[in-house]
């Protein structure tokens, strides 16, 4: 047993959430309106599942805090977010060898479901900081913070935490700690916290700093969904760029549904057990079947990846050439947006441009 631990004690100038001085803070700042954030995310409040998971746990809370459906299955009959759920961007056993980049849990959030506004420390001044405290303190986002726990005085080194409130008069951030094995929820000052951005995360050569989390509101991927299973986000943005930019401007639809067909083992097709969402997908792929260029796509690429590639041509055509766009919009015409193939082609869109926009900040 002395070779274990449980729990560290927190710094002088931390506050505990639970001690005499904390739950003073805490009524003051409640009474300033300063904890619109807090019970969403105390509703959801749990310990990160992996020593590395900070970022998994952090931005667990926040999904559910935010309302956000997944749109799939976590156990029994149950959507819900747990970190096992979060598995595209970067595979989870990378995540628990290495934890994540300030961009890949942005990645992470955009591909389920949620709006991102990323700030780094270098980028945003002091005020600014304030600026998303006082926003989050209203509950009209959700905050997580990066930061070096050494700077402030606690031991480790990158870490991410959630918001949970701000007592403006005295500038303190609660931090809802998801290592709570190691440190308890606690007041620090949010200048500090600001300050403990600024250390280079050495994966990166950049500074920290804090993405806040709003709920997309469109697009619920029921069956099909991206997935980084043997690869990189990075890797298959790379791959995707690599395979868009080598077929010729004028290519036709066969030749780009060919060129996808490699990716296919990133596209999952998830069945729902949910009846309603059973027939909801299947109304979604008799849809896409119906498609004017769908026996095109069959007859190039065949009845096992028919309906994958037509799902990733719709999908990805905005990151196409313009010509290549323009075909793909012709023979495949365009398809409405309050429809169950509307919303899955939404969500698949979402998670795409979070692919690209991860690919092109790196």
């Amino acid at each position: 047993m002395t070779q274990t631990l449980y729990r560290r004690a927190l710094p002088s100038d931390a506050i505990a959430f639970s001690s005499p001085e904390g739950r003073e803070i805490f009524a003051s700042a409640l009474a300033a309106g300063g904890l619109g954030g807090y019970f969403p995310l105390a509703e959801q409040f749990h310990t990160q599942a992996d020593p590395a998971y900070c970022g998994l746990g952090s931005l667990v809370m926040a999904l559910n805090a935010l309302a956000i459906d997944p749109g799939r299955l976590w156990k029994g009959p149950w959507r819900w977010f747990g970190e096992e759920l979060l598995d595209c961007c970067v595979p989870l056993e990378e995540v628990r060898r290495r934890g994540l980049e300030l961009d890949e849990l942005a990645c992470l959030a955009r591909c389920n479901g949620a709006s991102v506004k990323l700030a780094r420390a270098d980028d945003a001044n002091l005020d600014a900081w304030r600026e998303a405290l006082r926003a989050s303190a209203t509950g009209e986002m959700v905050l997580i913070a990066s930061y070096d726990r050494s700077a402030l005085g606690q031991t480790g080194s990158g870490h991410y935490s959630p918001v949970g409130g701000y007592h403006a008069e005295r500038d303190l951030v609660l931090l809802l700690d998801v290592a709570r094995f190691k440190y308890p929820p606690h007041w620090v000052s949010a200048e500090k916290l600001w300050q403990a951005m600024h250390p280079h995360d050495v994966a990166t050569g950049r500074p920290r700093g804090w993405i806040a989390l709003k709920a997309r509101g469109e697009g619920i991927a029921l069956g099909f969904s991206l997935r980084c299973e043997g690869d990189s986000w990075r890797g298959i943005a790379d791959r995707l760029i690599h395979a868009a930019q080598t077929l010729e401007p004028s290519a036709a639809l066969d030749d780009m549904a060919r060129a996808l067909v490699p990716f296919l083992a990133q596209l999952e097709l998830r069945v729902p057990t949910a009846d309603a969402h059973r027939e909801a997908l299947a109304r979604a792929r008799d849809a896409l079947r119906a498609l004017p260029g769908y026996e095109r796509i069959h007859a190039a690429v065949g009845d096992d990846a028919a309906e994958g590639i037509t799902m990733l041509l719709l999908a990805a055509s905005a990151h196409f050439a313009e010509a290549q766009r323009e075909e793909i919009t012709r023979v495949l015409g365009d398809v409405p947006a309050g429809t169950e193939l509307g919303a899955e082609l939404a969500n698949l869109r979402a998670q795409l441009s979070a692919l690209w926009a991860h690919a092109a900040r790196n």
